[in-house]
C-alpha cells in the first residue's frame, strides 16, 4: 500500500467515522421533536402551533442529512480511487450499498417492515394516536 493511499484510507475512515455521526445527531433532532411536541401535548399548549414547530424541526433535520449527505458523496469518490483488483473489498461499505440498493419501491417496504415492529408502533404510533386527539 502506498502512502497516497493510506492518506485517503484515512480520509475514509474519517469520514465514515463523520457520517454515522451525522446519523445519530439526526435521530437527536428526531427525538427532540418528540419531546417538544409531547411536552406540549401534556401541558395543553395552543395545539395549532405543534404542526409549525414539529415542520421546523423537520427542517432542520433535512439541513442535518444534507450535510450528511456531501460526506456521502466524497466517500463514494474514495472508495473508488482506493478500489484496485486486489483491493476490491476493503472500504467499499457505501459502493457495495448503493450497488444492492432496492428500488424505491423496495426501500419503501424495507422502511414499512421496520415501522410495523412492536418497538416502533409504542413510542411512534402511541404519539400520533395523542396527536390527532390534541387537535380534534
Amino acid at each position: 500500500m502506498n502512502k497516497e493511499n493510506n492518506g485517503a484510507e484515512l480520509e475514509w475512515v474519517t469520514l465514515q467515522n463523520q457520517q454515522d455521526s451525522y446519523e445519530k445527531y439526526s435521530l437527536l433532532i428526531k427525538l427532540a421533536n418528540f419531546a417538544l411536541i409531547s411536552t406540549l401535548l401534556f401541558s395543553h399548549y395552543n395545539s395549532q402551533l405543534l404542526p409549525l414547530l414539529s415542520a421546523a424541526l423537520w427542517l432542520q433535520d433535512a439541513i442535518w442529512k444534507t450535510f450528511q449527505n456531501r460526506i456521502s458523496d466524497r466517500l463514494f469518490d474514495i472508495e473508488k480511487y482506493i478500489q484496485t483488483p486486489e483491493n476490491q473489498q476493503s472500504m467499499q461499505f457505501n459502493t457495495r450499498w448503493l450497488e444492492t440498493r432496492p428500488s424505491t419501491t423496495g426501500l419503501v417496504v424495507e422502511y414499512a417492515k421496520q415501522a410495523i415492529k412492536p418497538t416502533m408502533i409504542f413510542p411512534h404510533g402511541f404519539l400520533l394516536i395523542l396527536a390527532v386527539l390534541a387537535v380534534r
